[in-house]
């Protein structure tokens, strides 16, 4: 079985190679990065991650995109347009006006999916082009948005995955003392915006008796970012990134993690070595959400990306059937959710793709909320599809953390002078 990753010379790739070396019945990896010199980093750390395993993939690095996916099995998309400067930008303009920076949500969300999308919509051409039977594992932020593009070109061949909605629910069933194998967790949203709803153990739903214990919902990441008292008002555990909309003043001034992570980083790539990659990567969990949580992160085992992605292929590629929360297209899974906008929900999983599990209709804040962010991400999608300003604008003006038109313009006029990528919309 082949597979690339597009993004190949990306910090996290070792997560995923690491992941490959138990048993994936991949046997030839192919790395693919517009930038050599990072590439020659990620394969170097790999050489050493390989040592002494016996099933280790044989990896080939190009920086050649048809060389690299032509013919391949899976395809794991996981690239930055722009790079960690294009997030440091994103997140200095949004600070300049007082408006989230964050990379994935409001007015830096945005900026990434303009950057974004019109290089995804074409590697999903080439993809499907050259290996029209390779299935596309999306783990490109913002996830839910480049999903959805990528979408109108391989149809359910292409499949958004995150690892926030998998920690949840692993953090939930400790809280209640139940094995998560044994639970069914209903979740739905979009990407970095769903809700827990329920845990059902045979036939129970047993979350609202962990909503009722306040020690026991503190007791986990997300109950102390929120409080026990504002999970029971919500009858439901928001996603951690739901934090940017619910205390979206106090979360304004976080601190800018593109930053951190350009200088963190340039260390290593100056001087790449599986011990040195270990120690940045235990540094970047650590600090993940820092300024918004107290003490210590409950998991550092590397944040499951590369867990949820195998999972996955597993399933497509061995027929091995399983329930996984995606991003895939709604149908008539959300109601109020156009059919063909990409969701984040439970979905049946085996050889023949995802299939979105039927879910209760979302309460109506929960909707009113999913219905405003999915009309920003398709405004952003239709501005860097068509190259239409008036609909970038639209994009950032109608995001319920971009608080005034005006506002909306000078991020607009700035983005677009900081970014070349985003020349399309001057």
């Amino acid at each position: 079985m082949r597979l690339a990753i597009l993004g190949g010379g990306g910090f996290r790739v070792p997560l995923v190679h690491g992941a490959l070396l138990d048993g994936s019945g991949v046997t030839e990896l192919v790395l693919h990065d517009v930038d050599a010199g990072r590439l020659a980093a990620i394969e170097r750390v790999l050489a050493e991650q390989a040592a002494g395993a016996a099933d280790a993939p044989r990896v080939r690095t190009t920086t050649d995109l048809a060389a690299a996916v032509s013919d391949v099995d899976f395809v794991f998309s996981a690239i930055r347009v722009g790079g960690l400067r294009g997030r440091r930008a994103d997140e200095r303009i949004a600070h300049a006006e007082g408006v989230l920076g964050q990379e994935t949500v409001g007015a830096g969300g945005i900026a990434y999916g303009l950057r974004t999308v019109p290089v995804a919509v074409r590697l999903a051409r080439v993809i499907g082009e050259l290996a029209p039977r390779a299935w596309v594992i999306n783990f490109t932020n913002p996830a839910g948005m480049v999903t959805e593009a990528m979408a109108a070109h391989l149809g359910g061949r292409v499949i958004g995955i995150c690892d926030s909605p998998a920690g949840l629910c692993r953090r939930v069933a400790r809280a209640l003392g139940i094995d998560p194998a044994t639970a069914r967790f209903g979740y739905a949203g979009l990407n970095h915006l769903g809700w827990l709803r329920s845990v059902r153990v045979g036939g129970e739903d047993v979350l609202p008796r962990l909503l009722a214990d306040t020690a026991a919902c503190e007791s986990f990441e997300e109950g102390r970012l929120f409080g026990a008292d504002w999970l029971r008002a919500l009858g439901a555990i928001p996603n951690e990134y739901l934090h940017y909309y619910y205390f979206a003043r106090e979360a304004a001034g976080s601190a800018s993690r593109g930053a951190f992570l350009l200088e963190q980083q340039r260390g290593f790539y100056a001087e790449p070595s599986l011990a040195s990659w270990e120690r940045t990567r235990l540094e970047r969990e650590a600090t993940y959400m820092a300024d918004l949580r107290e003490g210590e992160r409950d998991d550092l085992e590397g944040g499951g990306y590369e867990k949820v992605a195998l999972a996955l292929m597993r399933a497509l590629a061995h027929d091995e059937r399983t329930t996984l929360i995606l991003n895939v297209r709604n149908g008539s899974t959300l109601p109020g959710v156009p059919g063909d906008a990409v969701v984040e929900v439970p979905c049946a999983v085996d050889a023949t793709g995802a299939r979105p599990i039927a879910a209760a209709p979302p309460a109506d804040h929960a909707l009113g909320l999913v219905m405003s962010v999915k009309a920003v991400e398709r405004a952003a999608i239709e501005a860097a599809t068509t190259g239409s300003r008036a609909a970038a604008l639209r994009a950032f003006a109608l995001h319920p953390l971009v608080d005034s038109v005006s506002v909306a313009r000078r991020l607009l006029d700035a983005y677009v002078a900081a970014h070349p990528e985003l020349s399309y919309l001057a």
